[in-house]
């Protein structure tokens, strides 16, 4: 299962969530989070343990902190033992609220960090689960070339040396967006894929291979336009060598194929490569064609209709002339 460390959240988060160390950063490198969910103990703090997930941080805030004022120091002291022993990843205190000796206490024993955080309990909730959702998302590294299309995110595959880069090539110089090439990194956000370069530096981001030229850049040629950081994957394109393929690829197009990365399915589309193919032109087709797909408009199924009916009923095509027409 993947996971992040409480050092990570701080590190990456402490100026954006304004965190503060109260105790147990020794304790950093060696807690995990491994779920984007948050835990609210209000419910164990009254005494209902029997559903307790220690797996989540635990956010105090100001309903569980003035609850804990109502009760009495021994029954308090209980309760806050009782929470904190069932452990949780860290503790972040909302709204700079005090918070009960017995839980630095507690969390002193338990190895647990606490963190202060000023901002309200509500608006911190989502800054979080939506930073641990990006962080703990599934993922992926495959190998292909990414495009935006007319904004469709299309993903290029196949064997190297299938040409990939030089059909994103040609795409960028006819106006469309390049997001990475070589390595991509798939990510999954609830029900849809994100790609992004794998390169863990900017200055390395936009740079594509061409056999025979060596490494482009990108940005610098073509411009900040013809450039994006990320992007949905919403077509799979797949390029294969017309002699290898032996037949084996869609016709009409009534037939719909998908391939599945991370649990989610993605139109896959498979384009046999012959000399003098235009991979650029077909690629722009299909990202149309998934573009009139998505507002209903689907030609092969209408065009199949059409042909069936003028079958059943045994109709002869009709062919006008105009008269005017003498070519």
């Amino acid at each position: 299962m993947k996971s992040i460390t409480v050092k990570t959240l701080y590190e990456e988060k402490k100026d954006d969530l304004s965190l503060e160390i109260v105790t147990g950063e020794e304790h950093f490198e060696k807690n995990k989070i491994a779920s984007y969910d948050i835990f609210r103990p209000g419910l164990a703090l009254a005494g209902y343990t029997g559903y307790f997930l220690s797996d989540r941080i635990m956010i105090i805030g100001k309903t569980e902190t003035f609850y804990l004022k109502t009760l009495k120091r021994d029954i308090k002291d209980k309760r806050i033992s009782t929470v904190m022993k069932l452990g949780t990843p860290c503790v972040i205190v909302a709204k700079n609220l005090a918070i009960d000796e017995k839980f630095v206490e507690e969390a002193k024993r338990r190895k647990i960090p606490i963190l202060r955080t000023p901002n309200s309990t509500t608006p911190f909730i989502h800054s979080l689960t939506a930073y641990l959702d990006f962080k703990l998302a599934p993922t992926k590294c495959v190998q292909g070339t990414l495009v935006d299309i007319y904004g469709v995110g299309v993903l290029f595959m196949g064997k190297p040396g299938t040409g990939k880069s030089e059909c994103a090539l040609d795409l960028i110089e006819r106006g469309h967006r390049f997001v990475a090439d070589d390595l991509i990194t798939i990510i999954r956000r609830g029900d849809i894929l994100i790609g992004t370069g794998a390169e863990k530096s900017t200055r390395l981001k936009h740079h594509i291979e061409i056999r025979g030229v060596g490494i482009i850049d990108i940005y610098r040629i073509f411009g900040v336009k013809s450039v994006r950081l990320r992007k949905r994957i919403e077509v799979i394109i797949e390029l294969v060598m017309w002699d290898e393929i032996k037949g084996d690829y869609e016709r009409i197009g009534l037939e719909r194929k998908n391939k599945e990365m991370l649990g989610v399915k993605i139109p896959h589309i498979i384009i046999p490569l012959s000399p003098g193919k235009n991979i650029s032109v077909i690629a722009e087709v299909i990202a149309m064609n998934y573009l009139l797909d998505l507002r209903g408009v689907r030609p092969a199924e209408e065009y199949n209709m059409e042909l069936r009916r003028i079958l059943s009923e045994h109709e002869m095509p009709s062919v006008h002339f105009d008269e005017e027409d003498i070519e």
